[in-house]
This record gives C-alpha cells, sequence and structure tokens, in this order.
C-alpha cells in the first residue's frame, strides 16, 4: 500500500547540473565516448523518503528499491512472479505451511559478498521489530508468516520476540519458511515475497552502518539489477549497472540519472530539449502531444486517490454529514475530464477497477459498483444537516497536499467548488514537500488530506486492511469495531467466495456508511517517452518499474 507520488518542486538548475550533467550526448538516450555506454534520464517529483527496505512506505522508495534490491521473487514485465534470489521453487512440506527454499549460489551483495539464508532471517526481523518503527511490518501478517500477528500485537505474549517469526536458516542457501496457514490459500503469496519489506538485509553491514544506514549510496549495500552512485538529497540521484548482479547480462541500461523536479513546464522542456528520456505530461500539455503516438501513451493505473478525514483534530469532520457533504459537494468528473485530461477516472470508491477478479471470474468493482454517488442538492442537504448538528453556520477545513503544481491545481480545484457549493465552508490550501506530508499524515496534524494509494499486492485487501483500527497507514482517526471485524474475518476465511462477499460489504461500510474517506479519481497517466527507449511497463502492483527490462535501442 504505497502513498502517492505528488512532489517537491526545486529549480531545474540545480537539478540538471546535479545529474544531467553526468550525460555525455544532450540527445535523448544518451551514449558514451565508446558509443557503448546506454544512458537514460528520468524525473520524479519529489526525493527518497526511506532508502531502507524496511522502512520504506512510499512509491519512490519503493521504486528505487525494487531496481537496487531483490527478493526470493522478482515480477515479470507482466507481473507474473519469477524466480530471483529463489533458484528453484520452493520444496512444500506440511501441507502446505511450510516452505524449504534454496538460495542462488551466485546471490551477491554489491560488496562480494554472497546473499545467505541468514541476510533473509535478518532482515524480515529487523522489518517485524519495534525499534524500526516500520509502516510495512504487516505485510507479514499480510503472507500469513508464522507468529507475525502475535509479535506486532502489544498485547500478545509474544509481543517482538522476533526469534518466533515463521523463518529460519537451514544452511547459508536453503531458507524454511512457515505459513500460519497452507500457502496454497494465499494466490499472490509470491507476489508478496517480490516486495521490498521482504527483501535480504546483510546484517554485518546494517550494524556497521548504524543510523547512517541507507542515508548515502556508500552506506547501503546492493543486490539488485542496479547500485546507486550519486545521490545529492532534494535533487536527484544516480543509478548504475551493478557488476556484482547474478544476471546482470540481461540488465541493458547502463546508467539512469533521475532529478527530482514538480514543476510541469520544467518537465516538458526538458524533454523537448532531449535532457528527458521519459516524463509523465502535466494536464495542460495532453492536447499538444496525445496526437503525438511514437512517443505518447496513456497508462491506466490502479492508484486511487482519495480525501482522508481526519476525524480526531478537526470537530466538524467527526460529523458524518460533514464528511458526505463535501464527498459529494463538486464535481469528480470534471476534475477527471477537463483538469487531468490524462484518462482518469472519478472515484466513487477505494477499490480501483481492473484489480483484482473474484471466484467468478468478475472483477471486483464490477460486482460492488459505485458507492456514494450524489449531486449539490443532496451535498447541500447534509450540509445543512451537519452543520445543525454540530452547532455551527461555518467552518473552516485545512486540505493538505504537497507542493507540486499538479497538486495545487487540483487544491484549488477543490476548494473553489466545495467554497461554492456548501455556504459556509471556507477550505485553507497547505503545501508541503511529500516527505513533510508524509510526516504530518503520520503525526495527524491535519484537517483533510489529499492521498493516494496504490497496491502493493493483486487483491482488494492491500486497500482495506489499512483502514481497521490501529493500523499504521489508518492516519486519521477513523475505528468501527464492525468493519475491524469484517477485516478480521475476511484475512481468516479460506472460503474464497464467502472471503469476497465480506470484502464487498467491508468496502460499502467504509464509504457507503462511514464515509471514512472520500474518493477522488482513479489514475491515469499520459507519458512521454523517447522512442528508442522500448521494455517500458508499468507494474499494476509493488514497485512501478522494473528497469532491468528496458533497453535502448541506437
Amino acid at each position: 500500500m504505497n502513498k502517492s507520488k505528488m512532489g517537491t518542486l526545486l529549480t531545474v538548475g540545480l537539478a540538471g547540473s546535479v545529474v544531467l550533467s553526468a550525460c555525455s550526448s544532450g540527445s535523448n538516450g544518451s551514449t558514451t565516448s565508446d558509443g557503448n555506454k546506454k544512458v537514460i534520464n528520468l524525473i520524479e517529483n519529489q526525493d527518497i523518503p526511506k532508502y531502507d527496505t524496511a522502512k520504506a512506505d512510499d512509491q519512490v522508495s519503493f521504486e528505487v528499491s525494487n531496481n537496487t534490491h531483490e527478493g526470493l521473487y522478482t515480477l515479470d514485465s507482466k507481473d507474473t512472479p519469477i524466480l530471483a534470489g529463489a533458484a528453484s521453487e520452493p520444496e512444500v512440506k506440511d501441507g502446505g505451511k511450510t516452505w524449504v527454499i534454496k538460495l542462488r549460489d551466485d546471490a551477491k551483495w554489491s560488496n562480494g559478498e554472497p546473499v545467505t539464508a541468514n541476510d533473509y532471517v535478518f532482515g524480515w526481523r529487523r522489518a517485524m521489530d519495534k525499534d524500526t518503527k516500520s509502516q510495512y511490518n504487516f505485510m507479514f501478517t499480510v503472507a500469513n508468516i508464522l507468529n507475525a500477528d502475535k509479535i506486532l500485537d502489544p498485547k500478545d505474549k509474544m509481543y517482538n520476540k522476533l526469534d518466533q517469526l515463521g523463518i529460519k536458516a537451514i544452511n547459508d542457501k536453503t531458507l524454511e519458511i512457515k505459513f500460519s496457514k497452507p500457502a496454497k490459500s494465499l494466490p499472490y503469496l509470491k507476489s508478496l515475497l517480490a516486495f521490498p519489506t521482504l527483501f535480504p538485509q546483510n546484517e554485518k553491514f546494517v550494524k556497521e552502518k548504524g543510523e547512517k544506514f541507507g542515508l548515502e549510496p556508500e552506506n547501503q549495500l546492493y543486490n539488485g539489477p542496479y547500485k546507486m552512485t550519486k545521490w545529492k538529497h532534494g535533487a536527484g540521484w544516480t543509478l548504475e549497472k551493478n557488476d556484482k548482479y547474478w544476471d546482470k547480462k540481461n540488465v541493458k541500461i547502463d546508467q539512469i540519472n533521475t532529478i527530482v523536479n514538480g514543476a510541469s513546464a520544467t518537465k516538458i522542456n526538458l524533454f523537448e530539449t532531449g535532457k528527458l528520456d521519459r516524463t509523465a505530461v502535466p494536464a495542460e500539455y495532453i492536447d499538444k502531444y496525445k496526437t503525438q503516438t511514437d512517443k505518447f501513451k496513456t497508462i491506466p493505473e490502479s492508484t486511487v486517490f482519495f480525501l482522508r478525514f481526519n476525524q480526531t483534530k478537526n470537530k466538524a469532520l467527526a460529523n458524518k454529514n460533514i464528511r458526505r457533504a463535501i464527498d459529494m459537494g463538486w464535481d469528480k468528473k470534471q476534475l477527471s475530464e477537463k483538469v487531468l485530461k490524462d484518462g482518469s477516472v472519478p472515484a466513487y470508491f477505494l477499490v480501483p477497477t481492473k484489480l483484482a477478479k473474484g471466484p467468478d471470474g468478475k472483477d471486483f468493482r464490477d460486482d460492488v459498483g459505485n458507492l456514494n454517488v450524489g449531486d449539490n442538492k443532496k451535498a447541500q442537504d447534509f450540509w445543512k444537516k451537519g452543520l445543525k448538528e454540530i452547532g455551527k453556520d461555518k467552518v473552516t477545513i485545512e486540505l493538505l497536499n504537497t507542493d507540486s503544481d499538479g497538486a495545487k491545481r487540483d487544491s484549488q480545484f477543490l476548494k473553489d467548488q466545495l467554497e461554492q457549493n456548501l455556504p459556509g465552508l471556507t477550505v485553507n490550501i497547505k503545501q508541503t514537500t511529500f516527505k513533510q506530508k508524509l510526516e504530518i499524515e503520520t503525526k495527524m496534524d491535519y484537517d483533510m488530506s489529499y492521498s493516494g494509494w496504490g497496491p502493493d499486492y493483486p487483491d482488494p485487501m492491500t486497500f482495506l486492511d489499512m483502514f481497521v483500527t490501529g493500523n499504521p497507514h489508518n492516519e486519521m482517526g477513523y475505528s468501527n469495531k464492525k468493519y475491524d471485524e469484517m477485516i478480521k474475518k475476511a484475512v481468516a476465511e479460506t472460503d474464497v467466495k464467502k472471503r469476497w462477499k465480506i470484502m464487498q460489504d467491508a468496502e460499502k461500510l467504509l464509504i457507503t456508511d462511514d464515509v471514512a474517506v472520500g474518493g477522488i479519481y482513479q489514475r491515469s497517466t499520459g507519458w512521454v517517452t523517447n522512442p528508442k527507449l522500448t521494455g517500458v511497463t508499468k507494474h499494476n502492483f509493488g514497485g512501478d518499474y522494473s528497469y532491468k527490462y528496458w533497453d535502448l535501442e541506437k
């Protein structure tokens, strides 16, 4: 469940001088003087918040880690989990509750040391350790790793007893994993094992670096296709082919330079002048590129943007009718079609379309349909009722968002529509860097937040379980015992039809009954790409891209 990419704004002069100067050619798809080295230039809206697979909880950190590190499995270009750190498929024992996995003999860290079974044991335990303060340690419970739920429960006698986690190194190259129920009951288990939180970490190196681990390229160790060689914080970073990677012969791009800049005009200017090989196209430039089919492509995604209503800080948002009025009090279709213009669709839901199919073969969204659909008249009725219930005729709400141009545009659209349609409402926009926004949400020091969520695995639960009471990603004070019980029951249910029905009912409770969040849109993104850059496909869950499959034609 990774948080939205919305961005840090920097000057292009700073960003360009740090990273793009590493390329000897100004044209798209650079090569060095020997004509053999393939170099590409990319752009992100924001810097890497947490470059540590045990602590990462956002899309940028996951994307970078997905390319510089590797777990037992990885995703191919069609999102199928394939062997990576594992040498062969697991030996299944104990009715499916135990997997014995042989590791690759040729898997090495970037310092030349072999990747061992203990690296997985240490990495998993470190992610689970309460002192690490990982917001993604719940992934081990999602994967049904034995005792993970108990180790994370402060009320359980097994709390933080890391040696009880269902993972053991039989020898340097043999790993044993134990599950709380048969692995076959979790069809997306291998996809989970391809997720960064479940990657290995070198115990000696991590302990040697201490608090500096992951803060600079030299304080990180790599076992994936790439390694980071430069990182100018707030400006950009450089990845280079990892010469110790076991499958380096199939890694075609030698160097990937990424700059950090959230300014719309800057992205387009850099692409037009040949200093970028790929960038998302801001809404105001969609019409310019949509006919250039050799460069432009719209990519539908499973990321959903929504409004978080913090029910603890602003008393007005603790009122269900106020929340419902805000959710219905603006034109979602107009935002998608007239402002974004990139194929994004209005979200009257939380679980996106085309993420997962049920036991009957139907898409989850097709079965449930749209939720909480309204209009201005309904919104105003709920608004008046809510104001009466809280004894006020005016309400001021602060809207938190990041500081990219797109975030500013979207926030202003919401502000204008809500203030126009809901008399007495004032919306004050607060924009911060992406990293600061995550910190503010974690501290719950906000009223209403423009948030986004992308799936970590192909199942509705990747969206639903974050809103149970106490989940580290709840971050808005929402608590409903009935909802908690529904999610708990769905997790334990082995009958796939019953489980599917429970999740459908849970979403209805969350969105229709409680209006815990308000949908904004399911994202599609328009991209312009250097026609010479091939093999670019976006993963539907987990880290966005695997650069290993990319190539640059001459």
